[in-house]
């Protein structure tokens, strides 16, 4: 699972805790009292912190204004609380302006801030570092002057957006860099100096600026901004998310695609990380009330993976992500579909479709559907299957499939059977009702409901067809 973490810079008022204190509804933007902007989340324990920039330049200012961070938490990762100003430019006695983004990594109890702050001297901007011994601070300088500035050796043209990843062996990363300069070295035990030199990774396809990086199942990520018209914008004054993966944290690394498409603001800025068993990207728009490229507000959004390890496109919305608390006296409300929170997987996945298809939320029109993309397993025929899996048990009563036929080698199917797992094999679901095959409509199936982790759908084809889905629903019972 994949951390970060805050800083302080000095004493917050009682007025300062009375306007940050209160808890805001669940909505995207998540807190509009300020703006906030370059957003980088941190799970300890049961809360998920956010650690963010603040927006200050009025309307009529076409330039950043910013000169503190602030905290955010959640407690279930729909409501929010501003825990104010946690550091700012005075945080660093070396530093003159710009308090932009930044990043907290935990170690050995202690929790590390780094961040893009204009230094005094010469050069313009640098990565500096505090400290602090809880999620909150106080946070102090760590080093008394930049861990990376102009005069580092192979230093980015821009160096601005720092992120740290401590991995399972202990060894530390530091990746940053803007200007399609991406720069990466490992950190000492310390957290505050380097080891060995900087490098240019390699492999980040159209990479701009804002790296974040995360691991998980064994496999590096690394997301970040992009401002080619490749399929991620149509003007370069915005930016995508794109992402990459790898199997040493160095790299090199394979670009995958886009993560997430062009925002309301001209920047993108993001970071992942998963809580109570469920993955989201926090990132910013210009959504708020007063809103703009200079006047940013972070918002959260639910992340689902492919059973390849490959991550859907995030969906942007205006009412954030359902109340998450975790924990087993917290289930899923009844009737909720399941199936976009869980991983799926497939015996066959032809070439020319996607298993993506069967729980990106979609709503077919006809049968022949597919724009919002299709599972087929041509040209297999027989009996094929398709998979939910979730990180704990569920309870499940009904599920709603909509089949694909696409009028050539995919056929809608001869029959199909719901089955879950039971601990040593997969059997069946109890007291199921006809598991439907018809054509441009959800066929829906009861039974007597089951606790699982997994939950199939085996699928028999026509003769010499195959079969394919569009959406596939498993409700909570």
């Amino acid at each position: 699972m994949r951390k970060r973490l805050a800083v302080i810079a000095g004493v917050v008022t009682l007025a300062a805790a009375v306007l940050f204190g209160a808890a805001a509804q669940a909505a995207n933007p998540v807190i509009t009292s300020i703006y906030t902007a370059d957003p980088a989340p941190l799970v300890v324990g049961n809360t998920m912190y956010v650690y963010t920039g603040r927006d200050e330049a009025s309307t009529s200012q076409q330039n950043f204004v910013m000169r503190e961070w602030h905290v955010l938490s959640s407690t279930d990762a729909a409501t929010w609380t501003d825990r104010g100003v946690r550091a700012n430019i005075a945080t660093f006695p070396w530093a003159g302006a710009d308090a932009w983004a930044s990043e907290v990594e935990p170690r050995n109890g202690r929790y590390y801030w780094y961040t893009s702050i204009n230094g005094n001297g010469p050069g313009w901007m640098n990565i500096g570092v505090a400290v602090g011994d809880s999620p909150l601070g106080p946070f102090t300088d760590a080093k008394g002057g930049p861990l990376i500035s102009d005069s580092t050796a192979n230093s980015s043209g821009l160096n601005i957006d720092p992120t740290v990843f401590v991995d399972d062996d202990g060894q530390a990363y530091m990746y940053w860099g803007g200007y399609w300069a991406p720069r990466a070295v490992r950190l000492a035990s310390n957290m505050i100096d380097t080891v060995g030199s900087v490098v240019t990774p390699q492999g980040l396809t159209n990479y701009w600026e804002a790296p974040f990086m995360f691991k998980r199942n064994g496999l590096y990520y690394m997301i970040y901004a992009a401002n080619d018209t490749n399929g991620c914008v149509t003007s370069s004054s915005y930016a995508c998310q794109r992402y990459a993966t790898a199997t040493n944290p160095m790299g090199p690394w394979t670009h995958r695609g886009i993560v997430l498409g062009q925002v309301s603001s001209t920047t993108n800025h993001a970071g992942v990380v998963e809580f109570n068993g469920q993955w989201y990207m926090v990132y910013h728009n210009a959504n708020a009330p007063g809103g703009g490229n200079f006047r940013r507000s972070v918002a959260v959004d639910q992340m689902f993976f492919n059973s390849d390890g490959t991550i859907q496109r995030v969906v942007q919305t205006t009412t954030g992500p359902p109340a998450n608390p975790g924990g087993p006296t917290n289930p899923p409300t009844s009737g909720t579909n399941l199936g976009p929170s869980a991983t799926a997987s497939t015996s066959y996945v032809s070439s020319w479709e996607s298993l993506a298809a069967i729980n990106n939320g979609g709503t077919p029109a006809t049968s022949q559907d597919r724009s919002n993309l299709a599972y087929g397993n041509w040209p297999q025929q027989g009996t094929q299957w398709i998979e939910y899996q979730w990180p704990s048990a569920r309870s499940i009563n009904r599920v709603a499939t909509y089949w694909f036929d696409d009028n050539q080698g995919i056929d809608l199917p001869a029959s199909c059977q719901v089955q879950h797992w039971n601990g040593s094999a997969y059997v069946a679901v109890p007291g199921q009702s006809a598991c439907g095959v018809a054509g441009n409509t959800f066929n829906s199936t009861t039974f007597t409901a089951v606790s699982t982790t997994r939950l199939r759908l085996s699928i028999t084809s026509r003769s010499g067809f195959s079969t394919g889905v569009l959406e596939w629903q498993a409700f909570q019972s």
